[in-house]
């Protein structure tokens, strides 16, 4: 089957071709050039303007769904049946297409293998019986353009591009797992594909998504991690790409996950890189100090990604009445607190896992217990407020929920 959207100023016109010749137009479609046709009231404009968005799809007797078994699969190692595309060159995304899951081919010059441009994002979609639901796909969406102009790579049209996020995850919604707990990620990613060996910005990229079933990011579930405070190693520096989901970030910390995980710890908690003083990221997340009079979080100087969890937990405290502050703290001032009692919890946020708490803490060969090591009143109040509305089972005030249709 083919769809076929016509993007222009006037609403969209989506044309559906099938395999084998109907006797009539499908229910709520008019036949129309050999298919049938349903409006969108949907414009596309800026870069996009004028598109087509074809869709080939594999016949419904070969698709696959999500297992009944996803909390025994590995996060991230399990993917849908389709996935979208588009490529940008001579100044111009074109051919966006939503196709079988299948391997890419690069040029072994391709500019992204030896310069590191490519940037990347991570988001979900939630099952709530038939509804399927989006948390805050704009903002991840505006995040990747960030991203991409730090790394001096093409915008993408943002309503465009949410857009064709929503009808690839609607043609895999089966894929979305049921579970408590589970979820389908959502992987947008740009890479520089023009082959060429020379350092400079690339003429020439390819945008893709992929979907992945996943159940918790922790097989452990929502249970306190121990963290190695890093003293050697260092995530970002102040005027480099922290502020930006870049492959190199993540590749700069695996060294320091290695040696965490050879000490018993899950993660890495990292600390600036000038001073190696101020605490500024759990592994791969935001991290927040509750101490016993304010929620601390490290302000977003460059060096941190402003995560869309991290803020949506800012928001939350905030209506709640909680004194939040968004400053630096030094890793003197947790490990002092966690003696005297007035660092009561700690935690990490992040789309993977939503909140993870954080129950010990390994520093200079000595372990620091955070609370009572156990997972904190304030962590499993906003676990539940989160995950409550990103299912759909607490009210949205915020607006954040987008529904698949």
């Amino acid at each position: 089957m083919t769809l076929r959207l016509a993007h222009a100023s006037c609403p969209a016109v989506c044309i559906i071709r099938p395999h084998a010749a109907l006797s009539a137009a499908p229910s709520g479609l008019t036949a129309c050039h050999g298919g049938y046709y349903l409006s969108v009231s949907m414009a596309m404009t800026n870069s996009v303007t004028g598109m087509e968005l074809v869709t080939d799809l594999l016949p419904e007797s070969e698709r696959g769904h999500a297992p009944d078994n996803m909390h025994d699969i590995p996060f991230g190692t399990l993917f849908t049946d389709h996935m979208f595309s588009m490529t940008y060159s001579d100044g111009r995304w074109h051919d966006p297409c939503i196709h079988p899951y299948r391997p890419i081919s690069l040029d072994p010059a391709a500019m992204c293998l030896h310069y590191g441009q490519g940037v990347f994002e991570g988001m979900k979609a939630y099952r709530n019986g038939e509804h399927v639901l989006l948390f805050r796909p704009a903002d991840n969406i505006r995040r990747l353009n960030r991203s991409a102009e730090r790394m001096v790579m093409p915008r993408v049209d943002e309503d465009a591009t949410r857009y064709y996020l929503k009808c690839l995850v609607s043609i895999e919604r089966a894929w979305i797992p049921p579970q408590p707990g589970c979820a389908l990620y959502i992987r947008p990613t740009m890479v520089a594909v023009e082959p060429k060996l020379g350092v400079r910005a690339a003429n020439k990229y390819l945008f893709f998504i992929v979907l992945a079933p996943v159940g918790p990011y922790f097989k452990e579930g929502f249970k306190p991690v121990r963290l190695m405070v890093s003293t050697s190693d260092a995530r970002a520096a102040n005027g480099g790409v922290g502020a930006a989901k870049t492959m190199g970030n993540y590749a700069a910390g695996l060294r320091a996950t290695k040696l965490a995980e050879g000490a018993g710890c899950k993660q890495v908690l990292w600390l600036d890189a000038c001073e190696r003083k101020f605490i500024e990221e759990a592994g791969t997340m935001n991290v927040f100090i509750k101490f016993d009079d304010e929620l601390v979080t490290p302000p977003l100087t460059g060096t941190i990604l402003p995560g869309i969890t991290r803020d949506s937990v800012l928001v939350l405290a905030r209506d709640w009445g909680l004194t939040v502050n968004e400053r630096r703290v030094s890793i003197d001032e947790v490990v002092e607190g966690t003696g005297s009692g007035k660092v009561e919890e700690m935690f990490g946020t992040g789309t993977a896992a939503v909140i993870t708490p954080i129950g010990e803490l390994l520093y200079q060969g000595k372990d620091y217990r955070v609370g009572n090591g156990e997972v904190g009143s304030l962590t499993r109040r906003l676990y539940d407020e989160l995950t409550g509305i990103q299912y759909g089972t607490h009210p949205d005030p915020y607006g954040w929920v987008v529904e698949v249709e």
